[in-house]
């Protein structure tokens, strides 16, 4: 990396090229590791749920079941074969879109699955947005602002100590049952419903994560407000906007953009206890269902999904640092 000094006296960096054969191989390297993880995270999942007590047969049969009637149902299943012929079968199944069957519901996994999941993506993404607009917005102003950095601390210290299951039911407890403005349960039927019954499970899900965008955003701001370039942008006249805009918030962009990323990955997970919260029928609440009576192949696709999604959220954030940091773009040379 070459240097030179510019009319001001301050040293600059020339950035320096790097082949895109090995930013290609960058690329190659973290979706091998993506996909690695995800393997091994389904084989994980696959065994942990084999070896857990408990037996799906009974949970179907009932307790007045014969032993010959057990017997027949477990061959049936194929719950009698070696665990990583099992395994195999599921995997080759899976990736061909079949997760088998239901062993409560009688019912494929994937018609089980397609309706609850929509209604856990829109959740997801209506909590998103909150932490986007608001987290980001809050912790914008706590950065540039020394006023204001008290009392959005306190709203951080808040939202990161209280668990969301608290949040629901405060939530549940003032805007549904006293004030009446919201539903206090359920998905509701067609688009405009179901956003109006998951504004208060949105709220509650984007509490703690929306406070730890705010706390990082609010930080990396409050570094990039006092470095030289932005002090010096400002001595010569600059306008705070201008500062703000196109010094500050563009240097802060990366660390905000990876901690909103987590966040936003983070919330297909905490799905599960607020959706049960609200009774909110989507693949949270079909997750904690499936885990009381064994059925099995539901909670391994429910638990893939949140494995998938996570793994591929946080590769697409390695990918942008990539792009973005040119320190990044050095070390995959």
């Amino acid at each position: 990396m070459h240097r030179r000094r510019s009319r001001t006296g301050r040293c600059r960096r020339w950035r320096t090229s790097v082949p895109r054969n090995e930013i290609a191989r960058r690329v190659v390297t973290t979706c091998s590791g993506a996909v690695g993880t995800i393997l091994v995270a389904s084989l994980v999942i696959f065994a942990g749920l084999a070896a857990a007590p408990g037996d799906p047969v009974a949970q179907i049969l009932g307790a007045k079941a014969t032993d010959e009637g057990r017997a027949q149902l477990r061959a049936k299943l194929g719950l009698d074969d070696p665990l990583l012929e099992r395994y195999w079968h599921w995997l080759t199944s899976a990736l061909r879109g079949d997760f088998g069957t239901s062993l409560t519901a009688r019912q494929d996994v994937t018609d089980l699955l397609a309706p609850r999941l929509m209604t856990t993506v829109l959740l997801v993404v209506m909590a998103a947005l909150l932490i986007i607009v608001v987290g980001i917005g809050l912790g914008i102003v706590g950065g540039v602002s020394s006023r204001s950095r008290a009392p959005i601390a306190v709203l951080v210290a808040l939202g990161i100590a209280v668990p969301s299951f608290v949040a629901a039911n405060a939530l549940i407890g003032v805007f549904a049952v006293r004030l009446g403005w919201f539903p206090t349960f359920g998905s509701g039927t067609g688009f405009a419903d179901s956003v109006w019954h998951l504004v208060l499970p949105s709220i509650a899900l984007s509490v703690g994560y929306g406070a730890y965008v705010t706390q990082l955003t609010s930080a990396a701001v409050a570094e990039e407000a006092d470095k030289e370039y932005v002090l010096t942008a400002r001595g010569r006249g600059v306008p705070a906007l201008v500062v703000l805009r196109h010094h500050t918030l563009r240097n802060a962009a990366l660390p905000v953009l990876t901690a909103s990323g987590l966040a936003v990955a983070g919330l297909v997970a905490g799905t599960v206890i607020v959706e049960q919260a609200f009774a909110v029928d989507g693949i949270g609440a079909l997750l904690v269902r499936s885990v009381s009576t064994k059925d099995y192949p539901v909670v391994v696709a429910v638990s893939m999904i949140i494995v998938v999604v996570f793994v591929v959220i946080t590769t697409i954030i390695d990918l942008i640092q990539v792009a973005l940091d040119p320190r990044e773009r050095t070390q995959a040379a």
